[in-house]
């Protein structure tokens, strides 16, 4: 039984699996998108998310935290410049995994493409306009500037069109 086992060891000893995390995090920062099995890429995704988290906060002792797990200064460099702009204002979730469906041909393990979510360009949505954030949270929700506009130019086209159609159904009646 497994009880209370949340760390997946990945066949390796401490050591070596800390170095094999602390490198796949460091080329997933610096490339924001890397190919590794499903069961690699579930454990880097536990091991950098808070490190992502960390580097929001732009300080020189979430710094030093962030040298210590990375051992690199060119992902360093990337994680609180180019990273942490982007994911500023996401709360969380900054990884991606996508199966391949294919596995691999020596030892048929499943393959994943593991990348940063706010790096794709596929995925992102082009025109999506952001949602005003409201004490209750209602969704569906417009921005005040599209109500308006809805509400000056919606009823003034349909009683335009209304009125004549009334005026003359009006007409007909009384002959």
């Amino acid at each position: 039984m497994r009880h209370g086992k949340k760390i997946n060891h990945l066949g390796r000893k401490t050591a070596h699996r800390h170095a094999l995390l602390s490198n796949m995090a460091s080329s997933l920062i610096l490339n924001k998108r890397i190919t590794t099995t499903v069961a690699k890429a579930k454990a880097l995704r536990k091991y950098v998310e808070p490190l992502i988290t960390r580097s929001k906060d732009d300080t020189t002792h979430s710094r030093r935290l962030v040298m210590s797990y990375l051992q690199n200064k060119e992902s360093l460099k990337s994680l609180f410049g180019e990273v942490a702009g982007r994911v500023s204002d996401r709360k969380g979730g900054y990884t991606r995994i996508i199966k391949l469906g294919d596995a691999r041909l020596g030892d048929g393990s499943e393959m994943c493409l593991m990348e940063l979510v706010d790096f794709n360009e596929v995925y992102k949505k082009e025109g999506a306009v952001k949602k005003a954030k409201t004490r209750r949270g209602k969704k569906g929700k417009k921005e005040e500037g599209e109500v308006a506009e809805e509400a000056n130019e919606t009823p003034a086209a349909e009683t335009a069109e209304e009125k004549p159609k009334k005026k003359a159904s009006s007409k007909k009646e009384k002959e």
